[in-house]
């Protein structure tokens, strides 16, 4: 990969946000199973036992409980009147500074309205017509120039080009991509900032608030720039601009706030993905000779993937009102974390659930979320992700694991995905 795409800020804040979610060792996915089979709605907080933080901050003070089975989770997720996500504005939020209001801590009436003007923009076929811009830079800015190195850990470039992808699709000046990457900086570490020690969290926070300041100014000033150019292109900043729902238009501030927490979660998501899919790849042969003869499966790939390993493996609520989950009362006000990663594998919905099967039949998994509050950016996430695992089976002959490397591993008791995936070439 060419010089001028490293950027050691970038790289540092990856590997310090990964470390920050990383929590203990333990086998997720066989912790998850018990608690299916014993425990499905457990009191207490699941994901601090395994010293894993989450958007709730930690002094947080409510009752907590965990929910492990798919439909319980189902039902949880697409409920959002009676499963709140506003406690995001007072944790993950804060670290966003001013009033923390970012879409995934929206609620009722507010959140209809900001996701109707948000979600035109990021329908398929919305999305489609970044297709050819998306693939071109990906295979020829990143992959195209490491085929004479003939080996390259792809995790090199797995953590740049979803950025320059958003960096693109923002509408940033192209000359300006090396400024992009100590925003995309800022971003990661805005999301490394809540901790389990509350010591840590402050500190956390200020830098975390600093950075959130820094990638705001950038945002609305090329917002600012944009409108008063006529908001004319298909640049993602002025498709918001133009956009318009119920009568009513995003001001600046509010597109230069979602844009930033684009910035901050759209491209570490997908490097995750993108590490997880490569590596279920990788390490089998025969699944990777079959894709790379028929690439209508890469579709399938990504989908059995995303369901297998979420990059995700959480996602927590706030019960609005005295309710019961599986015959568990849960106290209004209590938060209800949604173990995505036990869903997905839930033996009562997936046939052989342990097994990574691109030809089961599909299934929602909630690794993108569901109901209200799914990922708005999906379709974008997974065009990237498509474009990349082809151009590098394209690319890239005879892949396969470096066998003088060690073999990638996938961990994370949240925001899981392999730190580096050395591969050889012929």
């Amino acid at each position: 990969m060419a010089t001028q795409y490293r950027s050691e800020k970038l790289e540092k804040a990856f590997a310090a946000l990964s470390k920050n979610y990383r929590g203990l060792d333990v086998d997720l996915y066989a912790v998850s199973r018990e608690k299916r089979q014993t425990t499905p709605v457990m009191e207490g907080d699941f994901m601090a036992s395994l010293s894993v933080p989450t958007h709730a901050g930690q002094r947080h003070g409510h009752p907590t409980y965990a929910v492990f089975k798919y439909n319980d989770i189902k039902a949880v997720l697409q409920d959002a009147a009676t499963f709140t996500s506003g406690f995001i504005a007072k944790g993950l939020g804060t670290f966003f500074g001013g009033d923390g209001l970012i879409i995934i801590a929206m609620d009722g009436d507010q959140h209809r309205k900001a996701r109707g003007l948000l979600q035109p923009v990021f329908t398929p076929q919305s999305v489609n017509p970044w297709r050819v811009e998306i693939e071109r830079s990906i295979r020829e800015e990143f992959i195209a120039p490491l085929v004479p190195n003939k080996r390259a850990d792809l995790m090199d470039f797995a953590l740049y080009f979803p950025i320059r992808v958003i960096y693109a699709l923002i509408g940033f000046p192209q000359e300006n991509i090396g400024d992009f990457y100590e925003y995309a900086a800022m971003g990661l570490t805005i999301l490394a900032g809540p901790k389990n020690d509350p010591a840590e969290e402050e500190a956390a926070r200020q830098n975390a608030v600093s950075a959130s300041q820094g990638l705001y100014d950038a945002v609305i000033k090329l917002v600012a720039q944009r409108r008063a150019e006529g908001a004319n292109g298909d640049d993602l900043i002025s498709r918001l601009i133009r956009a318009e729902f119920e009568a009513r238009r995003l001001d600046d501030m509010e597109i230069a706030t979602f844009v930033r927490s684009l910035v901050a979660a759209g491209g570490e998501t997908t490097t995750r993905t993108f590490s997880s899919v490569m590596t279920l790849l990788l390490q089998r042969p025969a699944l990777l000779a079959r894709v790379r003869d028929d690439r209508s499966l890469v579709s399938k790939l990504i989908d059995e993937a995303i369901r297998f390993e979420p990059t995700s493996t959480v996602k927590v609520r706030q019960a609005a009102r005295d309710v019961e989950i599986g015959g568990v009362k849960i106290p209004q006000g209590a938060l209800v974390q949604c173990v995505i990663a036990s869903a997905n594998r839930d033996e009562d919905v997936f046939e052989n659930a342990d097994e990574f099967d691109i030809d089961r039949k599909l299934k929602p998994s909630f690794t993108f979320g569901y109901g209200p509050h799914m990922c708005i950016g999906q379709f974008v996430a997974k065009l990237e992700l498509s474009a990349a695992v082809n151009a590098v089976l394209d690319l890239f002959p005879n892949l396969r694991l470096d066998p003088d490397q060690p073999a990638p591993e996938i961990q994370g008791g949240q925001l899981r995905g392999a730190s580096s995936i050395p591969v050889i070439w012929d």
